[in-house]
């Protein structure tokens, strides 16, 4: 099927609200859809392994490790008509320029990452992304301290919360990380 105008549709969120699952679901359907579908994500993240894009719940669908935003372009087939990216996060600034020239070849480009970085500010492209969009979807998870609806993301350094001063990128899943709301994530 090819689409008959590009649209960019962003997933957001903070850790384990369910971005993934939800990239996931999607281009399952587009698959069902009978769409040429292709899955990309970023070497950094290999927690699950490098040729498929996983859930903390165990969901997984192929998808394509690649260095840079560039070999997106690169790596994309004439025929397909919807593109996946994981962890957008991680990727370099000039995802906004491949995703906006996608999107304006009429493909359907869906996006996933988490908005904001453990210290509660935006993170890598992500903010313009959200802007560039037909369609933003905001998730949150579970707060592990109250139990109401988490939209931060906290490190941990041995069971403490990082300090602010802490490098921005270290890929991990609960070892690391938890979701808290706004009241219970802690930056000292």
């Amino acid at each position: 099927m090819i689409h008959h105008t590009g649209r960019v549709e962003v997933i957001c969120g903070s850790m384990f609200c369910g971005k993934t699952e939800e990239l996931i679901r999607r281009v399952r359907r587009a698959t069902i859809a009978r769409q040429e579908v292709q899955v990309f994500k970023p070497t950094i993240d290999n927690r699950y392994g490098t040729d498929h894009v996983s859930s903390h719940s165990g969901q997984n669908i192929e998808a394509v490790c690649v260095e840079s935003s560039q070999a997106i372009l690169a790596l994309l087939h004439p025929k397909t008509t919807v593109i996946a990216v994981d962890e957008a996060q991680f990727f370099d600034i000039g995802l906004l320029n491949i995703v906006e020239m996608m999107a304006e070849r009429g493909l359907r480009v869906i996006v996933a990452g988490l908005d904001l970085d453990f210290r509660a500010e935006p993170f890598g492209p992500m903010p313009q992304l959200m802007c560039l969009a037909e369609e933003v979807t905001k998730l949150h998870a579970i707060c592990v301290v109250c139990g109401e609806a988490a939209c931060r993301t906290q490190r941990l350094v041995n069971g403490q919360p990082a300090h602010y001063d802490d490098p921005i990128i270290l890929v991990g899943a609960h070892e690391a990380y938890e979701a808290r709301c706004r009241t219970h994530h802690l930056v000292p």
